[in-house]
């Protein structure tokens, strides 16, 4: 009886907790739709709601003597159980949700950003889930929920914490948090003009317009568009051009600069409130637009860099609502400032890029580390390299501005897309309504303007803006195009096949050339591969990527150059020159062959890393044990222990016999590759000998994670675990990671091929961790890159490097030579917050560090979430905010050391006669410096010398002098 009611106890538990199963995706979408139809909605009915916590009949007021109470809907239950399971929120009420709950910091803010996305959707699909419920009155009640957002905005602000870290999100969500009686209908006209053509589709044009380049002047070409259509329009989409048209009327309408501070303001005795009235007074009568955007961008930094001094949660409120009208002042001005020469546009983006940093698009730190700031007097000349850093550091900012929007939305959009797909046009949307729109457009004006002085000039097809192309690897490419507009993550790529992502895939197999919008950052594995392998790669902005989807699934020539510029182009417009590089050869040329006559198979026991040095690299273990054992030697305090199971334990327990196939593991995968040339002979094609190879491999690799593993390994590797670490197996973390004798060669990196398993500590999960590294080279990705690059792929022999974990704040990698300048002499590196985040491909904040002293900043951390290694196993994801740099000086200049001291004492230690760059990747623990993996940095010769690419790379003049009196 009590073990019974011991069962109903934490059945009850687990319902209060909301533990029962997530409804699916599917599920969802019947639910949308069955609001969609309801004349209620997502509601069940309306009620008071009284002071005492009564619920009262919509036409029974709450009585006087418990207080005046709130009239709202109450949700469907469903609804209700769907933000229990799956933490989804569908048609939030304020006045019905907690301050705190809204907030929803455990959840990364979800719920106010899922209240803003509801919003949005609402705005582009008729209503969304209340398209009938629109019309049930009282569900809602606008005074209500405007005195809720009042509440909850002295609640937050209060906060300082809140408000540094979390300051675009804030500012932000004053667009849509009703608090004020202001609406947002920039966001309003772009939603009307989607719906329009959804529905009219020869309105696309005009929507496209008023999407990318929204200015006064589309107001006539939208009357004009109607008078044109009249006998086309029924009534609904007549009203709808009416109702575009009167809201644009509305919102082009001047802002009285006089108003924005109110008889009653808060602000105004205050020391930012002095300088407003002084922004007034200058500008109230101003008639030159770009005195006014300048003027206002400088107001706009004002009053972020004031807020923090302020502390009534209500001054506070008042200065960002000013802000956001700002704001709306540059975003309606600025197709009006038409620069004419150099210094003009240089001087335009310089105050939209300070426009950005004060709404929150980029941090203050970022913006203080990037040189747009630079006065630029009359009659003076620039040098075109100078010009061309000013350029980068713009195109920088753009891609930050977007980024920063990406960053603080993605996951709630990735989430309601799988069951709402409008939802994706969510940050785009966003974007589109920015300062960043229009500091995009002249930033491509200067791109046109330095490629035409530097012949450094893109040829992408005939789409506009090209200058936002930017090549990040050298190489060229034939195949079809493959346009990615959402997701890269379930898409199945194609080796033959030219990809445009909007971000890298976190795991990419083999692909004939790649473009991405989000480049990650440049020393990840996808990266590091792609610059190895010779694959052409290049960054794009969102609106390159929106206007190639037309392209998709055509087959194109796509190559960059050595210096970086872009060339894509319809085969039918292919030279007989570059028709040739394709030409069909022997297919082992080209390819690279493993050594392995070094091998040694015959050590079998565990060694310990202090025991193995780079010499032992490919012989009884693979570079990344040996070069860390290297490493132990030369930074003994800056290397943990560790051990080495080496390539001679793999090969003895592959003599096992494999279950089921009366032969050893070993004999089955050698047959494999047997039967596979055989079919070759047998000219069958390369296609089905894939299939077959993927088949067996999988039978294999099930096979290995199986496998027994013998008994005198397993308590050796006790022993020694507990020698070497000072602790029993299964007591500390530890990485498990994969290190075969096909990495780190002299023309393949094989970077991230190959599984490394993270902060193990339970003993049964390390033993099956060990035969899970040891069955990763043969999944599909891995295989698939070596099989095009190496000619002997079937001799790889994994071994393992078993390290303790270290729990870093923030890790990443470097690498000794400049990237993004070509100087050897330089250094690049690139952190994240937190465990492994860099070689992963997240958006890491990237420096290039001068040998003779300086820093360039080339890039922020722009990843929301990031690993910690807690001491019970496993990762804890965090999260993250930007406010600050993840590196401080100190960091930096121990980083510079270290590749002092790595290129001066390596080679000797090593008696090697390597004098390439390396790729080491690190993290810092409370400032202390910890060293992981150190490797070659493998780069494609090939390309680099091929007399394509150097035919098609111009020769630039840094040192010619541009008059910045120069004309457009």
């Amino acid at each position: 009886m009590k073990k019974l009611f011991l069962i109903i106890l934490m059945f009850l538990i687990s319902i209060e907790h909301g533990f029962s199963q997530k409804i699916s995706n599917e599920k969802i979408v019947e639910q949308i739709i069955s609001y969609k139809n309801s004349i209620r909605g997502p509601y069940k009915d309306i009620r008071w709601f009284c002071t005492d916590g009564s619920l009262r009949q919509p036409k029974d007021p709450c009585p006087e003597n418990i207080g005046p109470g709130l009239q709202h809907a109450r949700y469907k239950d469903e609804v209700v159980s769907l933000g229990k399971t799956n933490h989804i929120f569908l048609g939030q009420i304020l006045a019905f949700t907690q301050t705190e709950e809204f907030w929803d910091a455990e959840n990364n803010h979800s719920r106010l950003k899922q209240y803003q996305l509801d919003k949005y959707l609402r705005s582009v699909d008729d209503g969304w889930i209340n398209r009938k419920g629109q019309f049930y009155r009282g569900s809602v009640q606008s005074e209500d929920e405007e005195a809720w957002g009042i509440n909850f905005y002295k609640w937050l602000l209060s906060n300082d914490d809140n408000l540094e870290k979390n300051y675009f999100l804030i500012r932000q969500s004053l667009k849509d948090i009703p608090h004020n009686g202001d609406d947002n209908r920039s966001q309003l006209i772009r939603s009307q003009s989607k719906v329009i053509s959804d529905t009219f589709p020869s309105f696309m044009d005009l929507r496209v317009k008023i999407h990318s380049q929204p200015e006064f002047t589309d107001i006539e070409k939208v009357k004009s568009f109607k008078a044109k259509n009249t006998s086309k329009l029924n009534k609904d989409l007549s009203l709808k051009l009416d109702e575009l048209i009167e809201n644009m009327n509305k919102f082009y309408k001047p802002i009285d600069i006089s108003s924005l501070l109110s008889k009653k303001s808060l602000v105004s005795k205050t020391e930012i409130g002095q300088k407003i009235k002084t922004y007034i007074s200058n500008q109230s009568k101003n008639t030159s637009v770009s005195e006014l955007i300048t003027g206002t961008s400088e107001m706009l930094m004002e009053i972020r860099t004031s807020l923090l001094k302020e502390k009534d949660p209500l001054v506070r409120l008042e200065l960002l609502d000013i802000s956001i009208k700002l704001e709306e002042i540059i975003f309606k001005n600025a197709p009006r400032w038409e620069p004419e020469d150099v210094q003009e546009i240089l001087s335009k983006i310089c105050y939209l890029g300070m426009a950005a940093a004060g709404a929150g698009y980029i941090e203050l730190d970022e913006w203080d580390n990037i040189n747009l700031k630079t006065p630029f007097k009359e009659n003076t000349s620039m040098a075109l390299g100078e010009l061309t850093s000013i350029l980068e550091n713009a195109r920088s900012l753009v891609e930050w501005s977007s980024s920063m929007v990406k960053a603080n939305y993605q996951d709630v959009v990735n989430i309601y897309t799988a069951f709402e797909p409008k939802a994706y046009g969510f940050i785009d949307d966003r974007i589109r309504g920015s300062i960043a729109l229009y500091l995009g457009m002249a930033v491509g004006d200067l791109g046109d303007f330095i490629a035409k002085e530097s012949a450094l000039t893109n040829k992408v097809l005939d789409i506009p803006n090209q200058s936002s192309f930017r090549g990040l690897n050298p190489g060229y490419a034939f195949g079809e195009l493959v346009v990615v507009a959402g997701s890269p993550d379930a898409v199945e790529v194609s080796s033959d096949k030219i990809y445009i992502f909007q971000r890298p895939p976190s795991d990419l197999k083999p692909v004939a050339g790649i473009a991405t919008v989000s480049e990650g950052n440049m020393v990840s594995h996808v990266q590091l591969l792609a610059r190895n392998l010779g694959i052409p790669n290049a960054a794009l902005s969102d609106e390159n990527l929106q206007k190639l989807i037309v392209y998709s699934g055509q087959k194109v020539f796509y190559a960059v150059s050595n210096k970086g510029n872009v060339i894509l182009k319809l085969e039918s417009s292919m030279t007989e020159v570059e028709k040739a590089l394709f030409i069909k050869t022997e297919r082992k040329s080209d390819k690279i062959e493993v050594p392995i006559v070094n091998v040694r198979l015959d050590v079998n026991e565990v060694l310990n890393l202090r025991s193995v040095d780079a010499n032992d690299s490919g012989k009884l273990c693979g570079p990344k044990a040996a070069n860390l054992g290297q490493l132990k030697r030369m930074f003994p305090e800056k290397v943990v222990e560790g051990l080495v199971i080496p390539f001679g334990i793999f090969r003895d327990h592959m003599d096992q016999e494999m279950p089921n196939q009366n032969k050893s593991y070993w004999k089955f995968l050698n047959d494999m590759f047997d039967k596979a040339e055989n079919m070759r002979n047998q000219n069958i094609s390369e296609t089905d000998v894939e299939k077959f190879q993927l088949d067996q491999l999988e039978i294999l690799r099930e096979a290995i994670k199986k496998m027994p593993l013998k008994p005198e390994f397993i308590s050796q590797l006790e022993t020694d675990f507990k020698n070497i670490l000072g602790k029993d197996l299964g007591d500390i973390p530890v990485f498990l990671r994969s290190d075969t004798n096909m990495e780190d060669l002299k023309d393949f990196t094989g970077a991230g091929l190959n599984l490394t398993l993270f902060n193990v500590v339970e003993k049964d999960k390390i033993i099956d961790g060990i035969k899970s590294v040891w069955a990763s080279p043969y999944t599909e990705r891995s295989f698939k890159w070596r099989q095009k690059y190496l000619l002997n792929p079937e001799n790889v022999f994994p071994s393992i490097l078993v390290i303790p974990s270290v729990d870093v704040d923030y890790s990443g990698v470097l690498i000794t030579k400049g990237i993004s300048n070509g100087v050897d002499e330089d250094l690049t590196i690139a952190f994240s917050r937190g465990a492994g985040g860099a070689v992963d491909g997240q958006a890491a904040e990237t420096y290039l560090i001068y040998n003779k002293g300086g820093t360039r900043f080339l890039a922020p951390s722009r990843e929301m979430y990031y690993n910690r290694l807690p001491q019970e196993g496993g990762t804890e994801k965090l999260i993250s905010s930007f406010e600050k740099p993840i590196l401080n000086s100190g960091n930096i200049n121990e980083i510079r050391a270290l590749a002092r001291s790595i290129r001066e004492t390596l080679p000797k230690e090593t008696h090697s006669d390597y004098q390439g760059a390396y790729d080491v990747e690190l993290g810092f623990q409370n400032n202390k410096l910890w060293l992981f993996q150190i490797r070659p940095f493998v780069e494609n010769k090939k390309a680099l010398s091929s007399d394509y690419l150097q035919s098609i790379t111009p020769l630039i003049d840094n040192n010619k002098q541009i008059l910045l009196s120069e004309k457009l």
